[in-house]
């Protein structure tokens, strides 16, 4: 029986362009046990299981084509927007590393997050955003790699690229957990663009981290 999945794009600019996919399942659809297999199968980055509960509040799983995860970025921001689009509006979203308030301002959907919860990136600094676009993908083989480079440094405006090919994931178009990552790890509010284009922000208040950005819909799809 085919099972339906919902398509956003996630950290898109203001006119609704680029963003990063992300599929969004309900859990009882798919068993857990299959989950993993079904994510490699779709091909997005990641891929959410969402079971709703109570007004107010959700839980999601989070998977990779190759890994599931306890916390993601664009997942949360995008599914956290989907639930609202759908007359679910979350105050918090439970997820593997804890449970997460989330906030909604205007056209933006916002997720309160710890940067210990990310994974370990490896960011490379290099000097202008020439340099993050000659970046090749090809160079890396392992582990989580963030490169990036100041556009604005005054305002913490930067470009950015991220390979992780131990997730599954060639090239990440919108990577929220990196940003994350980032902003504790240089304890400041962010303004990004990743990828052909996609718009992530970030504020920091003390350990905390709060993402932010547009989601967009795409169709929906039978797999």
């Amino acid at each position: 029986m085919a099972t339906d999945v919902s398509v956003v794009r996630v950290f898109t600019d203001a006119e609704g362009r680029f963003g990063n996919p992300l599929g969004i399942v309900t859990a009882d659809d798919v068993d857990e046990a299959d989950r993993q297999q079904f994510a490699a199968e779709l091909g997005f980055s990641e891929t959410v299981f969402v079971d709703r509960s109570e007004s107010g509040t959700a839980s999601a799983s989070i998977y990779t084509p190759a890994v599931e995860l306890p916390f993601a970025g664009h997942p949360t921001v995008g599914l956290s927007w989907w639930l609202r689009e759908q007359g679910h509006p979350v105050d918090v979203l439970t997820v593997p590393a804890a449970p997460l308030n989330i906030r909604y301002d205007g056209d933006h959907t916002w997720v309160r997050a710890r940067a210990e919860w990310t994974p370990h990136f490896t960011f490379h600094q290099v000097r202008d955003a020439a340099e993050v676009a000659a970046a090749d993908p090809s160079a890396y083989d392992s582990g989580h790699h963030y490169v990036w480079a100041w556009t604005d440094e005054e305002h913490g405006a930067l470009r950015s690229r991220m390979f992780a090919p131990m997730m599954g994931i060639v090239e990440d178009e919108a990577t929220g957990a990196a940003a994350v990552r980032l902003t504790g790890e240089l304890g400041r509010s962010l303004n990004i663009v990743q990828g052909a284009g996609s718009r992530l922000r970030t504020t920091i208040d003390g350990d905390w981290v709060e993402l932010g950005g547009r989601t967009a819909a795409d169709a929906s799809i039978s797999v």
